[in-house]
């Protein structure tokens, strides 16, 4: 079997032309091909023979349309001249490459990863959403044009996606996979995270990109233990709905049968303030991060991101302060709450429901909303379809720095949760 990057390249161009002309998940390079090649030849020169093969030798990876990748314009899903946005390649492309990955192109990303849709489609219906603002890169991942996908979540901008697309999308603790070289939407929510069609494809990219993996976990403890979980009840689960719920109350109850412990809690108590402080805090940052673009080329942005950025504009800095210190006290109160009742991992819908009709919207993210406040790492997992055949998810989520622990418990919660009852 040729297992050569130049065979990978040359595969993964004949996807992505036989299927993006209808999912637009990629978007448009001109000479990709020639550009892959010649990078899969240069791969193959340098790691002649397989042995000392790097952990992603010959893998294709999408790269979400906010990350600078040398060699490709970086654009944001946005008319604003890519020169005004160059910059740097960012520090997870140069670990993805030294451990042998392609860059198979930039995927589509709502404009400033904010909320105006690309033109990307659900690969399983396509006049529906496959999310956002990692569209492109779970649709990429879903309709098998790659197997691995870099996107990145300032709320449910992985998870939702990951569960609309019914592919598996791992956002780790705040800050553990290097953003340098990622237009920020707001700094002290974006997080950098993966697609894959499964655990065992997204683990080894995993161990590459977050700081300091340990690949043992912490000492073995996941290892013989099923983990104990909690289902967070009140105001936030009841946003999802009857379709999602009864799905996932089932999901919950494979995973009881398993072996595993489910503890149902009241938590947050305060949602509706967490709801009000997420928005103070990333309109604010929103703002900064446009200060400069923003006067120079405002008639190029589309509505829904202008409006997000003058919304954040009129925040000030006591606002914004006040929002800061609520979030550092809900990360305790999260923390705390899963050491009194001894919860390992939180579980809940990945998403309210199915990928709704349309392309106009990108769904609805609150079922991310307290975990991304909070920082905290988060997984979303296959689970089973909707009565129209779209792909529902299960959201597990861990403590901060806990990423090991989550994605070893995932391994085996993966396989519990897969299979397809009858449509709720």
């Amino acid at each position: 079997m040729d297992t050569s990057c130049a065979t990978a390249a040359a595969r993964v161009c004949d996807r992505i032309e036989a299927a993006d002309g209808e999912i637009r998940a990629f978007v448009p390079e001109p000479g990709r091909r020639e550009r892959l090649l010649r990078e899969a030849r240069a791969a193959d020169e340098r790691w002649d023979g397989p042995g000392g093969r790097p952990a992603l030798f010959g893998v294709p990876v999408g790269v979400k349309d906010i990350v600078h990748v040398d060699g490709l314009p970086t654009q944001a899903g946005s008319d604003v001249p890519a020169e005004a946005l160059a910059g740097p390649q960012a520090s997870l492309v140069d670990r993805l490459r030294a451990a042998g990955a392609l860059v198979a192109g930039k995927t589509v990303t709502a404009e400033f990863a904010v909320t105006a849709p690309g033109p990307t489609r659900n690969p399983h219906h396509l006049g529906h959403t496959p999310g956002g603002s990692s569209s492109g890169s779970a649709a990429a991942v879903a309709a098998g044009m790659v197997p691995l996908a870099v996107g990145t979540q300032t709320i449910g901008s992985m998870i939702r996606p990951a569960a609309y697309c019914g592919v598996v999308g791992f956002k780790p603790t705040h800050g553990r996979i290097p953003s340098d070289g990622v237009i920020a939407n707001a700094p002290t929510f974006d997080t950098v995270g993966l697609f894959a069609p499964d655990m065992a494809t997204l683990a080894p990219a995993a161990a590459v990109l977050c700081d300091g993996w340990r690949p043992s976990g912490d000492g073995g403890e996941v290892v013989g233990r099923r983990p104990v979980l909690g289902v967070p009840l009140g105001p936030y689960l009841d946003r999802a709905d009857a379709e999602a719920r009864n799905s996932f109350e089932e999901r919950a109850g494979r995973l009881e049968a398993a072996g595993c412990t489910v503890r149902r809690l009241p938590f947050p108590d305060d949602f509706d303030r967490v709801l009000a402080e997420r928005l103070v805090i990333g309109r604010y940052e929103l703002a900064r991060t446009h200060a400069v673009w923003f006067p120079r080329y405002a008639e190029r942005y589309r509505e829904e991101t202008a409006e997000a950025i003058r919304q954040g504009q009129r925040i000030g800095d006591d606002a914004y302060a006040a929002a800061l210190r609520e979030r550092a006290a809900f990360r305790d109160r999260l923390v705390t709450a899963m050491d009194r009742d001894g919860i390992d991992l939180w579980i809940t819908p990945a998403a309210t429901g199915p990928a709704p009709y349309g392309l106009k919207s990108t769904g609805d993210s609150v079922m991310s909303l307290p975990w991304s406040y909070a920082g905290v790492p988060a997984l979303a997992l296959p689970a089973g379809r909707a009565a129209g055949s779209l792909p529902l998810g299960m959201q597990c989520v861990a403590r901060p720095g806990a990423d090991e622990r989550l994605l070893g418990w995932a391994l085996d919660l993966e396989s519990t949760l897969a299979g397809s009852p009858a449509p709720v």
